[in-house]
């Protein structure tokens, strides 16, 4: 009874924002667009789904850390009403925005945490966070007057309908990024502050890359666990990376967004350099980088590979490693494990 009445409250909260957005006039007289003026609706395709925003979102909930950082790197701290789902620190230099955001799980919240917000939008980075067995369904929200919003990048040219983390057709690409970027941007009337994120991105990728050679080098990415580990395949966001670097994955002939691989397959592929998840979550075995390169070095089955044993290791964070604003952040720190290593030339 209490979710009804608190679902009834945030479906009436939502229209009477909706019919004071449409008898309103212009927007904010900053540029920042919070009223239903110039520029609103905004309509959009988003991952199969046609997504309507009446006015400017002030009361936010952004579902994935991914999410998360790109609304606080567009200065949209004050319009998020609540995060969730965290695997690591907060990206550098927010950390004063992110302090003033409630933080409603470091997990996925259930969807009643989520509704007792009064969001008024709802992000996600991935279509699990908002699908069968996620927070809650997208048509879950939508019934109740709040739009919602999937990252392009988990469901460009990707199929999530199987068990675990889905598979691509194709390999993906920094665009499905700038994409999100810009969609977030246009939706929060912030168009101008997404240009020049999107700018500064694109600027880091070309620094980083600049004048390196790593096509002989293989590379391999283990996300977490190390029973049944988690290792990048060919064409996530550790194939933006390895693309961006001329390198290659040795396990690029799997096109699973992360497949759970035995160390003995990964002893006979024996990759040039180890790129190691670096993560503060506890959910599962191996998070941090320490414990994955304990493993690695008393494990008999890869104590013996080259990188273990000439500590060929580039640690990342863990949203470096998902399809988001940090994935140029993992360019960077691979580009300069590589030139440390003497792998680029």
């Amino acid at each position: 009874m209490a979710s009804a009445v608190r679902r009834t409250a945030l479906l009436t909260a939502v229209l009477v924002l909706s019919t004071a957005c449409g008898a309103g006039g212009g927007g904010a007289s900053d540029g920042v667009g919070r009223g239903g003026g110039s520029g609103y609706p905004v309509t959009l395709e988003n991952c199969g789904r046609t997504v309507t925003v009446r006015q400017a979102p002030a009361r936010a909930v952004s579902l994935d850390q991914g999410s998360t950082e790109i609304l606080l790197s567009l200065g949209l701290g004050d319009r998020l009403a609540g995060t969730a789902t965290w695997t690591d620190p907060v990206l550098q230099g927010l950390e004063k925005a992110n302090a003033g955001v409630p933080r409603i799980a470091e997990n996925r919240p259930s969807s009643e945490k989520v509704l007792d917000r009064e969001p008024d939008f709802v992000s996600a980075s991935f279509e699990s966070t908002l699908g069968k067995g996620g927070v809650a369904p997208r048509e879950q929200f939508e019934e109740l007057g709040v739009p919602t919003y999937v990252s392009p990048a988990d469901c460009a040219a990707k199929d999530n309908s199987g068990s675990g983390d889905g598979s691509r057709t194709k390999p993906l690409t920094m665009d499905s990024v700038y994409t999100e970027v810009h969609d977030l941007a246009r939706i929060f009337g912030v168009q101008e502050r997404g240009d020049e994120l999107v700018a500064d991105l694109r600027e880091r990728i070309g620094a980083a890359t600049a004048d390196i050679d790593a096509s002989r080098t293989t590379l391999l990415y283990w996300f977490a666990n190390s029973e049944a580990p988690y290792l990048a395949g060919c064409c996530g966001a550790p194939g933006i990376i390895t693309g961006e670097l001329g390198a290659r994955n040795v396990f690029d002939d799997t096109h699973e967004e992360w497949p759970q691989i035995n160390w003995e397959t990964v002893a006979d592929r024996d990759p040039d350099v180890l790129v190691i998840g670096d993560l503060t979550r506890r959910s599962q075995t191996a998070e941090s980088a320490e414990k994955k390169i304990e493993f690695l070095e008393s494990n008999p089955a890869t104590k013996n590979m080259d990188a273990v044993r000439h500590k060929r290791y580039v640690l990342l964070s863990g949203q470096a490693m998902n399809p988001t604003i940090r994935t140029v952040e993992g360019v960077e720190r691979v580009a300069a494990g590589l030139r440390s290593f003497g792998l680029t030339g």
